[in-house]
């Protein structure tokens, strides 16, 4: 599995996650956003990325030896 499509997973993954922990300790999400800034937080990250190319996940784990796209098809 290359780099990005981690990143995807994780990302779509921590926003589930949040989404369901609103739900689950503030009743109605929209009510109370507590866990909804979880979710901002990781939109905007996903949105800075897009802009800026760079990304503190995708660092992450290059550092941990995971390959990018461009380096697995070779």
């Amino acid at each position: 599995m290359t780099i990005q499509r981690t990143i995807r997973i994780i990302a779509g993954s921590f926003i589930l996650l949040s989404l369901y922990l609103a739900h689950l300790y503030n009743g109605v999400v929209l009510t109370e956003p507590t866990w909804l800034w979880f979710t901002a937080f990781v939109g905007a990250n996903l949105l800075q990325s897009g802009f800026t190319n760079w990304c503190l996940m995708e660092t992450i784990l290059s550092k941990l030896g995971m390959k990018s796209c461009c380096e697995a098809s070779k």
